[in-house]
């Protein structure tokens, strides 16, 4: 099975989904509880969601296997991101509910950890690396969009309620400030989603390590929480609803981050 799917566009916009991907072979499926062998904490269809996309000319990378297998948004030394908060890591052992994901003794090793970042993270960083590099060969910046989503309530990783879309520039770090007030610019211009900016996901790993502005790569994280797109509880992607997204909000995000 190919680790990850790339589609090469001609705009300066390069769509990471690192989370899309929900198989997780069956040896391992094995050893974990039942309720984590359906791969539930997926970006459930952002591919979907995004794939309006194409039409600006990004190109699109999106792995094939689930983070339960390894996380890809998570740096291969598996610091954590985010100090003193729950989280989960390269090859998570929680799920977000705090639930674990293996059975008792079936977590993976260091040795099997290593393998799987040989096996599977390693070619997509690589193919992201090597499609930043062609993309700024033809543009003076080029911007990597790291697209998510994630159920809206989740007490192990935060309190009440997320908002309808979380941007995150890695508190102005990863973009440069003229793309971040555009972007700002047009969350603030809708009023049917709630929005923050640099709040409870501020990028993770592929955001902070790849957004260089100083060189001409801006790289943006837009963390979705669910339902605005679909129904968190049957994971049913709603048309109407991703419609109504889509227009309102990303297909314009889009737009300002290559203007």
């Amino acid at each position: 099975m190919d680790m990850f799917t790339l589609e090469r566009g001609t705009a300066p916009l390069l769509i990471s989904l690192p989370h899309d991907g929900s198989h997780i072979p069956e040896s391992l499926r094995a050893r974990m509880l039942p309720s984590a062998q359906a791969a539930p904490d997926t970006d459930w269809h952002v591919s979907q969601l995004y794939a309006f996309a194409r039409e600006l000319g990004a190109s699109i990378l999106r792995p094939h296997h689930s983070r339960y297998v390894v996380d890809l948004n998570r740096p291969p030394d598996d610091v954590s991101l985010y100090p003193g908060q729950n989280t989960t890591g390269l090859c998570p052992q929680v799920q977000f509910s705090g639930e674990p994901v293996y059975l008792p003794g079936q977590a993976p090793s260091p040795e099997e950890i290593f393998a799987r970042v040989t096996t599977y993270w390693q070619p997509y960083h690589a193919a992201l690396q090597e499609e930043l590099a062609r993309l700024r060969r033809l543009h003076e910046r080029v911007v990597l969009w790291e697209g998510h989503s994630i159920r809206g309530e989740l007490p192990f990783l935060f309190e009440g309620q997320l908002p309808d879309l979380n941007l995150g520039t890695v508190n102005g770090g990863s973009c440069s400030p003229a793309m971040q007030a555009r972007l700002e610019a047009v969350l603030a211009a809708q009023s049917d989603y709630s929005h923050i900016v640099n709040g409870r996901f501020k990028g993770g790993y592929i955001t902070r390590h790849y957004g260089n502005p100083a060189a001409g790569i801006d790289a943006v994280q837009l963390e979705l929480a669910q339902r605005s797109y679909m129904d968190e509880t049957s994971t049913d992607y709603l048309p109407e609803r991703a419609e109504r997204l889509h227009r309102t909000v990303l297909r314009p995000l889009l737009e300002a981050a290559i203007s």
